[in-house]
């Protein structure tokens, strides 16, 4: 419980140490080719027909791509599993025991993959990386929601916005990290993948754990300094100060009108994030290094030099998924959440459906603004449903809400690219060039978006009948132990920002910007 000098302002710096570690998700990227590369004379023959499960002990054949990609599937899918089933819990044991779980999962799932790495057991990178690291991702994932939306009753899109940037900048910092340890481990020989995954597993365990130990939850009642809630209930028709309980609110059409929400707004998402690099090069191949004649097709240095432009999309990618989360987020505090996603969907359709259109027109430039657009939006969508569902539900349990919503993900994350890789292919066996496969594709995610608007439209506040009585709110918050802790309401953490406010923003900041100034330099490429 925060004390009379606790400022609020360090409660987003906690939220970050948490986001940026376990946004590393979005980076894993960067093992898989090491990772098929480990063992330096594998029979090719003898492992050309290697099954997948024979794949998960063998220790005389390299895995293959597809094997060691199925790990980002397993912890996106353990995630929103994770968040549903112990975000009740959570709630009770209270963010910092949360978030030292989180960063014993996480950081040690890490470890074990590493050592499932070194003794070249695939089983063991799945249940490392996969399964605990997923659990680590999704308790991560919620711990910090509900107290920064308590903390931020006037600002809860920016204070969500912030901790979720980080899940979206995460990949910014940790994908060079790794790459740099890789380097670094691969000197003495191998591909330094196994030491790099231990070695970030324990620096992501000191990281979350610190972050987790310096969260403080205000007392009940608690407001900023001259803020009162707004008495127009006009403007604040969607804006509930009753609360439902997690039991009852996943049964309302609202929660899972706001599921389908989120679902269909990260499948087109994930399409987009999925297909990004070889769409472009597929789309404008040669025109993106200036060469229009490839007729006689491309030397394997303009190749080269074509999938380092592409690449250059990738960091953009991360740079506009992280600081659309706070842009959004926070503007939907003023134009309010309903409306923002509204925005989403309106504006998404309209870009998705302009991308074929500068396709064919070779107009580069406006191709890789509307993807960043589309991104921004993505990793926004992910922000404001935090806020959106304490509007809806109340901030009682709207981390617990929030964990169950998150579902949406972990089944967008599986059929969004299942999704488009079967239309590529099919597409492909049709007989249509690879500059023209997308473009069918584009159309059924602005179709997809469009079910989104419908589904955000028939978004209504919840019936008096489903929010808790006085007496149910009460015995809640004696299960939380905050029950006694309304006296101090007026007097808890009133301190000033300090010295202290500076180091801790010192702390997640400058990784971040480091990791924005790679993104950067790799993005200049495209230009």
């Amino acid at each position: 419980m925060a004390g009379p000098n606790f400022n609020r302002w360090l409660v987003p710096t906690a939220a970050l140490a948490i986001h940026l570690c376990i946004g590393m998700a979005y980076g894993f990227s960067v093992f898989w080719l090491p990772m098929t590369h480990i063992i330096p004379n594998a029979d090719a023959a003898m492992c050309s027909n290697l099954g997948f499960f024979q794949a998960l002990t063998t220790t005389r054949c390299n895995w293959t791509v597809p094997q060691v990609t199925h790990i980002f599937e397993t912890f996106i899918a353990m995630l929103g599993v994770s968040a549903a089933l112990w975000g009740g819990w959570l709630e009770r044991a209270g963010p910092r025991k949360a978030g030292c779980i989180a960063a014993l999962c996480w950081g040690g799932g890490l470890i074990v993959g590493g050592i499932g790495v070194m003794v070249h057991q695939l089983w063991l990178v799945y249940l490392g990386c996969g399964i605990l690291g997923g659990i680590g991702q999704g308790l991560g994932y919620i711990t910090p929601v509900s107290t920064l939306i308590k903390w931020f009753p006037d600002r809860r899109g920016m204070a969500t916005g912030f901790a979720i940037m980080g899940y979206g900048g995460g990949a910014m910092v940790g994908a060079p990290l790794a790459v740099w340890l890789m380097e670094h481990f691969s000197g003495t020989g191998g591909t330094g993948v196994a030491m790099t995954l231990m070695v970030m597993g324990a620096i992501y365990i000191v990281v979350m754990a610190s972050g987790a130990i310096g969260i403080r939850v205000p007392p009940n009642g608690w407001r900023p300094s001259g803020w009162t809630p707004s008495e127009d209930k006009k403007s604040n028709a969607m804006i509930t100060q009753r609360h439902v309980h997690l039991e009852r609110a996943w049964k309302t059409p609202q929660f899972w009108l706001i599921w389908g929400v989120l679902f269909l707004n990260v499948t087109a998402g994930i399409a987009v994030i999925s297909m990004a690099s070889p769409m472009l090069q597929d789309v404008f191949g040669g025109a993106l290094v200036g060469i229009e004649d490839t007729a006689s097709g491309l030397t394997t240095a303009q190749q080269a030099a074509v999938a380092a432009a592409a690449a250059g999309l990738v960091g953009l990618i991360s740079l506009f998924n992280s600081l659309g989360r706070l842009f959004w987020a926070s503007l939907s505090d003023k134009i309010g959440r309903k409306n923002t996603y509204y925005t989403f969907f309106i504006l998404g359709m309209i870009v998705y459906c302009l991308l074929p259109t500068w396709g064919h027109l070779g107009m580069a430039g406006l191709f890789v603004i509307s993807i960043c657009i589309i991104l921004s939006m993505y990793g926004g969508g992910f922000a404001t449903v935090p806020a959106y569902l304490a509007d809806i539900f109340g901030t009682q349990m709207v981390g617990a809400i929030h964990g169950r919503l998150l579902t949406a993900w972990s089944a967008a994350g599986i059929v969004g690219p299942l999704m488009i890789a079967a239309l590529r292919e099919a597409q492909l066996n049709a007989g249509l060039e690879a500059s023209q496969v997308y473009d069918r594709t584009l159309y059924i995610m602005a179709g997809l978006l469009l079910l989104g608007l419908i589904c955000n439209l028939l978004v209504r506040p919840v019936k008096e009948e489903h929010h808790m009585s006085d007496d149910e709110v009460e015995r809640e918050r004696a299960l939380q132990h905050d029950d006694n802790a309304s006296v101090n309401a007026e007097t808890a953490a009133r301190g000033r920002f300090g010295v202290g406010g500076v180091l801790a923003w010192l702390g997640v900041g400058v990784p971040f910007l480091i990791g924005l100034y790679i993104a950067l330099a790799k993005a200049a490429a495209l230009f």
